[in-house]
């Protein structure tokens, strides 16, 4: 079968950066006539990877399936449409979907017109589509994170021209507006306010699969927060893979600060937001942030390493105590603001010194929590050329006391709460047992409580009466 070369992800076009206005396209999105009736009486199943911008995309890509008639299923075995929204952070997560496409290829097999898709950042990857038309016939449709606009028609040309369809922009890329889209919880939203990044961390692949950093502009944004209000939503988080450098690409003399501020003033009841580079983090959001008591106590603030060699390899354009100065004027500004961040261990040459240093940030802020990994190859980024040379036990080793010392901090932050009243917004039954419900305080800590009359989306007072590692126990507080 012949590909289009120019729908294949090349990885040096996805780098470049010009000073090009984006384009929006912002007129009413219009599902093409043929494909109105695909999914007449047939049914999908969409499995998300990764982060809160992937969840994001699988709201339109769901608003679009549905568009075209199909219905949701739980299980891809009960599917006529399967589709895969990928991650592509690191390595493992790769290889975990690979898994899952050889395990579901039997499907295809028991039901020939099964169609297969395949979407999302692990597509913008050269060697993954290679892998895919190498390895994976029995996948249909690949498309990746700039054309989601496009996907009922690749799947009409899937579908009935019986051919494989691989159409994969690597490119700056547009702001699409007013594409479908199917909330996937009822009182909290996720609102895009901006598209790719920038920064070109060594480590990093996602300014390729995302492209360039692209803003939405002020209008449609709170046009978007006044809908979910008016729908019953009590709390949304504004996203972007760099929110810190939102406004930058408009020249409106405009940035994040004044759009956090913006937000804040609309009876919205929580604000959040993520995530945010240091390097980026203005003391004009400090002030923000601290004084509206609807933009949440809570922040994520990556800071990958405790080493200052170590960060200027990465490409993280501040040192460590750059980084602890501004989470002191944070805490001063906010004493109860809950912090967590990541953290990268075992980076090429990474020492024991370099790690421990790591450790001595890590007593320095005492972070509520923080998501911890090993060092990940991503094949075309500055780093995957140097030479990993930390053994892997070293890496696990260095991880397991990382994860400890995480742990003790996360417990110690959480006794803190004990016998005091918090707000809680109600998610519904706890995972683990459905007579406890479960939900987020304003700083983010997950609370498992008792109630006789708590129902879901609202928010209700719980006085904390025990304390775990990452979550804390209570009992409703009723008058």
């Amino acid at each position: 079968m012949k590909i289009d070369a120019l729908s294949i992800p090349n990885l040096k076009n996805a780098q470049q950066r010009s000073q090009l206005e984006t384009r929006i396209e912002r007129s009413l999105f219009e599902l093409p006539d043929e494909v109105k009736n695909l999914g007449f009486n047939k049914k999908y199943y969409l499995r998300t990877y990764g982060c809160q911008a992937n969840e994001r995309d699988s709201e339109t890509i769901q608003g679009l399936t549905e568009r075209m008639g199909y219905l949701p299923v739980d299980t891809a075995q009960e599917a006529d449409l399967i589709i895969m929204n990928t991650c592509a952070i690191r390595k493992n997560a790769e290889e975990k979907v690979f898994g899952e496409l050889g395990s579901l290829r039997r499907l295809k097999y028991e039901n020939p017109d099964l169609l297969f898709v395949v979407c999302g950042c692990m597509a913008q990857e050269e060697e993954v589509v290679a892998r895919i038309l190498k390895t994976y016939p029995h996948i249909d449709v690949v498309f990746g994170t700039h054309n989601l606009h496009r996907f009922p028609s690749l799947l009409f040309q899937a579908h009935f021209n019986k051919e494989r369809v691989v159409e994969v922009y690597s490119k700056e890329g547009e702001v699409y507006e007013n594409l479908p889209v199917i909330r996937h919880q009822k009182r909290k939203a996720w609102v895009n306010i901006m598209y790719g990044c920038d920064k070109f961390c060594t480590y990093c692949i996602v300014p390729y699969t995302r492209g360039k950093e692209r803003s939405r502009l002020v209008e449609d944004i709170l046009s978007e927060v006044d809908e979910l209000i008016a729908q019953g939503y009590r709390e949304i988080t504004l996203l972007g893979q760099n929110v810190n450098a939102y406004g930058k690409d408009l020249d409106l003399n405009i940035d994040f600060a004044y759009l956090l501020e913006a937000c804040a003033k609309k009876s919205i009841e929580r604000v959040r937001f993520m995530t945010s580079h240091p390097w980026d983090f203005s003391d004009a959001m400090i002030h923000i942030m601290a004084s509206y008591s609807n933009i949440m106590p809570f922040l994520h603030l990556p800071v990958q390493s405790g080493s200052e060699a170590i960060l200027k390899i990465m490409g993280r354009r501040y040192t460590p105590q750059q980084y602890i100065e501004l989470v002191n004027k944070l805490k001063q500004a906010m004493p109860f603001l809950a912090l967590s961040t990541d953290i990268i261990v075992g980076f090429p040459n990474e020492t024991e010194a370099q790690f421990q240093a790591t450790l001595d940030l890590l007593d320095q802020v005492k972070f509520d929590n923080a998501y911890t990994f090993i060092y990940s190859a991503r094949e075309g980024t500055p780093a995957a050329k140097m030479e990993d040379n930390v053994p892997l036990e070293i890496k696990r080793e260095r991880l397991q006391r990382l994860n400890k010392k995480v742990a003790v901090y996360a417990l110690e932050n959480n006794k803190k709460w004990i016998g005091r009243t918090v707000k809680v917004l109600v998610d519904g039954p706890s995972k683990k047992d459905e007579l406890v419900l479960s939900g987020y305080t304003e700083e983010n800590k997950l609370v498992n409580f008792t109630s006789n009359s708590a129902v879901n989306g609202e928010i209700i007072e719980v006085v904390i009466t025990q304390a775990k590692t990452w979550t804390l126990n209570g009992e409703h507080k009723t008058v």
